[in-house]
């Protein structure tokens, strides 16, 4: 019987990674694991399988089907605080600039300005495009007349989490559904 997972490569065929709690992660980016990896961590006794593909890998010795979803057998406890990186700034401003709404040539702006005294954290820096980035210049969005639409934040990481939640990945495996949205409506 054909099954589009047989003809798959491996590596097109990553794991879900639950926590012990059967819940992601992380949300964004969306925690999966090569294949290779999982399959490791299969024989190292340190994750139950949930659901597999039907695409197999061989060794000399073994068969066995690639998992496509994984629950760790131990709880990882999330960090309260996420890292300060662009990445996460962009998915706290919802990848659009904070000044117009654009969601194109994103790039951070120093709501103080450096030049001014302000320093370079989660309450002090903003998406912005840098069009706008531009305009503001070494000025304060008062001085420069541009508000920002919200003010900046340290996100906590369930907000973060929160947030990556309103941007699925383009891909997901039909494995993996049924373990990402447990808040979506029930169809009667």
């Amino acid at each position: 019987m054909y099954h589009p997972d047989r003809l798959r490569h491996p590596d097109g065929c990553p794991a879900l990674v639950l926590n012990a709690d059967y819940t992601p992660l992380s949300y964004y980016p969306l925690s999966v694991w090569p294949w290779q990896t999982a399959v490791k961590a299969v024989f190292l006794d340190r994750v139950d399988i949930v659901d597999q593909y039907d695409r197999e890998v061989c060794s000399p010795t073994a068969r066995i089907k690639l998992p496509s979803v994984i629950a760790l057998k131990q709880y990882v406890r999330p960090s309260e605080f996420p890292a300060f990186t662009r990445f996460n700034l962009f998915l706290r401003d919802r990848f659009s600039c904070q000044y117009c709404g654009a969601t194109h040539d994103l790039t951070f702006d120093h709501v103080i300005p450096r030049a001014q005294g302000g320093r370079t954290t989660w309450e002090n820096v903003a998406t912005a495009c840098a069009p706008c980035n531009l305009r503001k210049g070494g000025r304060t969005p008062k001085q420069a007349a541009m508000p920002l639409h919200v003010r900046p934040i340290r996100p906590t990481s369930w907000q973060l989490q929160e947030q990556g939640r309103r941007f699925p990945p383009h891909h997901l495996h039909e494995t993996w559904h049924d373990w990402l949205y447990w808040d979506v409506e029930l169809e009667a």
